[in-house]
């Protein structure tokens, strides 16, 4: 089974299965990582707000417009910034790291 790694605002890193077809939002939420989803993964929010690894974020599909708009809401955004539940979990990303923004 694929793994991914959590980065924690103050750095710890939280390695974790990753089954595929589920997203980095759900997988946060099978292993309890912070990760809030108000919208639970409709594209409504941007609670689920994630900073990709820039190793990774080449791997990713680009985002839609919509996660883009959505990303605009966001706290923390960075170049590499992303929605957990835009991003689902395959077996090329066996390995992919995300970073939580700090929540203020």
């Amino acid at each position: 089974m694929p793994h991914m790694i959590f980065v924690e605002p103050d750095g710890t890193e939280r390695r974790v299965d990753a089954p595929v077809g589920l997203s980095v939002l759900e997988i946060a939420h099978k292993h309890g990582i912070d990760l809030e989803g108000a919208c639970e993964g409709s594209l409504a929010c941007a609670t689920c707000h994630v900073i990709v690894d820039p190793s990774w974020a080449p791997k990713l599909a680009e985002p839609t417009e919509d996660e883009e708009d959505m990303l605009d809401l966001a706290f923390g955004l960075e170049k590499t910034s992303r929605l957990g539940c835009q991003i689902v979990m395959t077996d090329a990303l066996d390995g992919l790291t995300v970073r939580l923004p700090r929540k203020s």
